[in-house]
């Protein structure tokens, strides 16, 4: 047992100290947030007008209605949202068969086809985008929701984390529903998705944000501008002699509205999930 010999008032300063420098933390990862609003709102000349303040000297909510006018957002987020759902439920499925299997299944060459799925995480997208896009157009899959969702059907990183948390759950469990006459599936359904909730929050939340948020595997394979995803819409907004902050702005901070929803609505079992996997 351990006895803390520190009086009340070195804890209350110990606790007032954390607590401030978490303020100073949040403080730092929202002020960019805070600057998109900031210049969304802000007048159009004062933009350009080369002084910098932090508070905007007028509040122009028209620019949020002139951007939502002058380019498709709604038609780009219904494609975001659709490739980024239909993205989830695939790559959920296939990450958490795909750990299961590493985590509680004995079999020949499990352990270096484990380390060659984690060597991919090393290898960057645009190492293979040129054979990637070549092998889209030999099947018909360009400008197509489709070639967008299926090349990172299953993720690396996300079969990583489910085999990790899996390894926590026991195996004297899964054994004793096998002697009860549980076929494979049913154990994998009943048993180990259940005792899963944690880490599957966590894989929504990541695929989401990934898939939401990619931006180079749609600009090669999305060449019509009706399947344009938000990012790819963001980049029209920059043009070559002038940029349109206000719209640019105003079009980013709406689209962080989906990913904030789904973060919100996860977000406990996040850090169950994240902690689990560093738990075992």
């Amino acid at each position: 047992m351990i006895v803390s010999n520190a009086s009340p008032l070195t804890r209350r300063a110990e606790r007032f100290g954390l607590w401030l420098l978490l303020a100073a933390g949040a403080l730092v990862m929202l002020f960019p947030v805070y600057w998109m609003f900031a210049t969304a709102i802000r007048p159009a000349d004062e933009i350009f007008s080369g002084e910098t303040s932090l508070a905007p000297t007028g509040w122009v909510w028209v620019n949020f209605r002139a951007a939502l006018d002058a380019m498709p957002f709604l038609h780009w987020a219904w494609n975001s949202t659709v490739i980024a759902v239909v993205a989830v439920a695939i790559t959920v499925s296939l990450n958490l068969l795909c750990g299961y299997a590493f985590a509680k299944f004995r079999f020949a060459g499990r352990d270096l086809l484990f380390i060659a799925v984690i060597s991919a995480l090393m290898i960057p997208i645009q190492v293979i985008i040129v054979p990637l896009f070549l092998l889209l157009a030999d099947i018909n899959l360009l400008n197509s929701y489709w070639g967008v969702i299926l090349p990172r059907a299953a993720e690396a990183f996300g079969i990583f984390m489910v085999r990790q948390f899996m390894l926590g759950i026991p195996d004297e469990l899964l054994e004793a529903a096998r002697l009860d006459g549980a076929t494979e599936f049913q154990i994998f359904r009943r048993i180990v998705l259940p005792l899963s909730k944690p880490i599957i929050a966590v894989l929504i939340i990541f695929t989401f944000m990934w898939r939401w948020n990619d931006f180079v595997l749609p600009l090669i394979v999305l060449t019509d501008q009706d399947m344009y995803t938000v990012q790819l819409g963001l980049n029209l907004l920059k043009g070559q002699y002038n940029v349109e902050w206000t719209s640019i702005m105003s079009i980013a901070l709406l689209s962080l509205v989906p990913m904030l929803v789904i973060f919100a609505f996860f977000q406990r079992q996040l850090i169950q999930g994240i902690a689990g996997t560093g738990l075992k």
